[in-house]
């Protein structure tokens, strides 16, 4: 069968690359023809882009943009160089369309041929920003009599803002097969009024731990304690500096988003395989990030999960600890939380994810072949 997957795949995000990326080879290792649609909107083109205007800057008179500009050139131009690695990534191991698409409205004029369309996975649904605003994410292109699914979609919040309930509720009555990533997600569809929607893991997890220890190939010398925060949390900082100071262990950051000052060593700049590689390596690992919480469950690695707190997007974090029971792990800025937690025995989480996984796949299968 040939399918076509649309999702937010070029955003140089390590989690947004590696889900894009395991949905389609878990999909072309049951004999599908797959390709990623390379879409790339205005919106998801601003990260390290040296001359792009975004949001309110836009509007404002020429001047103040070409000053803007000015002085925002020197951080995007260093920052620039953790394209390199995720451009690399990309073309060697994606299966994408010749043609890129940069508005909906090329793609919904000329869309790429498919027998079944896949919307998924991330945040691709989330209202907060644009693509969850916008058609493309909802196959709203697809040509009629192909076959539309959705999987692992993820609203990221648990409830959509009033003003975006008729275009959501429009957009996802057209789709075939609905799931979505989290068990919040079952609710938010319902209060639209979609019973049809069906649980499922993100893609990261169809594909196993040694296939991703394949790709974690470079090794990094000491014991470390690996952290990778979007938010520069200072509660998160401290939490770190007293884990390594108690276990005589160095601090490791990942976080293409800029340098983390307390880091023995940053790799600010690395790419997908370089993220995996130090996960797989770590003593534990400390985040407020959905993918780092997923590939340290997989890569049965010791961890903490910290609550964002610059935007309620937890849920993503709380339904997946709730899985695999782990809630214990999710620690939150009211709370009072000690460093010495119970040693995680993946065993039982194995076991208790086993089952998720083989739903998933299951969903997959009925949608395509069915």
């Amino acid at each position: 069968m040939i399918i076509k997957t649309i999702t937010c795949h070029d955003v140089y995000n390590h989690g947004a690359t590696l889900q894009a990326y395991a949905l389609m080879k878990y999909l072309q290792k049951q004999g599908h023809d797959v390709e990623i649609i390379d879409y790339k909107p205005d919106y998801l083109s601003t990260r390290y882009a040296l001359w792009l205007l975004g949001g309110r800057w836009r509007d404002r008179n020429a001047f103040i943009k070409i000053l803007y500009l000015a002085l925002k050139f020197p951080g995007r131009l260093i920052a620039s160089k953790a394209k390199i690695p995720f451009d690399s990534f990309k073309k060697k191991n994606m299966s994408i369309t010749s043609k890129r698409y940069a508005t909906y409205k090329e793609l919904k004029e000329d869309p790429p041929l498919a027998d079944a369309y896949i919307a998924g996975s991330d945040q691709i649904w989330n209202t907060l920003y644009n693509n969850g605003r916008d058609p493309a994410f909802y196959l709203d292109f697809a040509p009629e009599g192909s076959r539309k699914i959705a999987y692992a979609a993820s609203f990221a919040v648990k409830e959509i803002l009033p003003e975006y309930h008729k275009f959501v509720k429009s957009m996802i009555e057209n789709i075939d097969f609905i799931s979505v990533r989290e068990t919040s997600g079952i609710e938010v569809l319902k209060s639209l009024g979609i019973d049809r929607g069906n649980h499922v893991l993100d893609p990261v997890f169809l594909l196993d731990k040694l296939e991703w220890e394949h790709m974690a190939q470079k090794d990094f010398k000491g014991k470390y304690i690996l952290l990778y925060d979007f938010e520069r949390n200072p509660l998160i900082e401290n939490f770190v500096k007293g884990v390594a100071k108690e276990k005589r262990l160095k601090i490791y950051a990942v976080n293409n988003y800029g340098k983390t000052p307390c880091a023995d060593r940053d790799f600010y700049d690395c790419g997908p395989e370089t993220f995996l590689s130090l996960v797989k390596g770590a003593e534990s690992v400390v985040s407020n990030s959905f993918h780092a919480t997923a590939f340290s469950i997989i890569l049965e690695k010791q961890f903490y999960v910290f609550d964002r707190i610059k935007q309620d997007v937890n849920t993503r974090m709380r339904d997946l600890l709730a899985i695999c029971g782990l809630e214990s792990r999710l620690i939150q800025a009211d709370t009072e939380f000690h460093r010495d937690q119970p040693f995680l025995d993946f065993k039982e989480v194995n076991e208790k994810i086993r089952e998720y996984i083989s739903q998933s796949k299951c969903f997959l299968d009925h949608a395509l072949n069915g």
